[in-house]
């Protein structure tokens, strides 16, 4: 068995750890979906997470009052840890994410944070390489302007279609994928290389 063979038996941990449960479950959907390959565990308390003893993640996505409730923790654990803040609030030497904003600008928050290489997990949605076999190629350039925030109308006329055959195109993209709302076609489109996380 070589070194690849453990990686898909032994899947990364990513942990959630924040007082706000609806909060945990929205950001574990979302996490689950952009990396597949990984098991996100949810803590609503850091005395949740010390009970399991066992601190063996790739990363901590940490809310901010516990981050600095647990500093000392955290810092020992700083190249694992992303900080969730409300709103644009910088902590120094350490990643934030913005749980406060959109959907689709969460998705790309997080893929930027992947795209910058922040540890070797978020990394792993990385894998597969582009995969759009799925979508014929008309759907692909429909794809593409959804995720770039085109409504039907706009996506009609870039492309010289009728507004109902664009509406037909994008439920048929969203019945390929089973999505649930236009955040999960941007990570697919992202994950497969069908479009850059800079043109979102």
């Amino acid at each position: 068995m070589n070194h690849s063979d453990n990686i898909h038996m032994t899947p990364l941990r990513l942990a959630i750890i924040d007082y706000n449960v609806l909060m945990c479950i929205g950001l574990q959907q979302l996490l689950s979906d952009l990396l597949p390959m990984t098991e996100v565990v949810v803590f609503n308390s850091m005395a949740e997470l010390e009970r399991e003893n066992d601190y063996q993640f790739a990363h901590f996505f940490v809310s901010s009052r516990i981050y600095f409730e647990h500093t000392q923790f955290f810092r020992e654990h700083l190249r694992k840890t992303i900080v969730l803040v409300n709103g644009a609030m910088n902590i120094n030497d350490v990643y934030t994410l913005n749980v406060c904003q959109s959907e689709k600008s969460l998705v790309r928050d997080i893929m930027e944070l992947r795209g910058r290489g922040h540890g070797h997990a978020l990394a792993l949605a990385r894998q597969g390489g582009s995969n759009n076999q799925l979508f014929s190629p008309r759907e692909t350039e429909v794809a593409v302007l959804l995720c770039k925030g085109y409504i039907n109308k706009e996506i009609a006329d870039v492309l010289g279609l009728g507004v109902t055959t664009v509406i037909t195109h994008r439920k048929n993209i969203m019945e390929k994928l089973h999505a649930r709302s236009l955040a999960d076609v941007i990570i697919y489109c992202v994950v497969n290389g069908i479009i850059n996380v800079e043109d979102i």
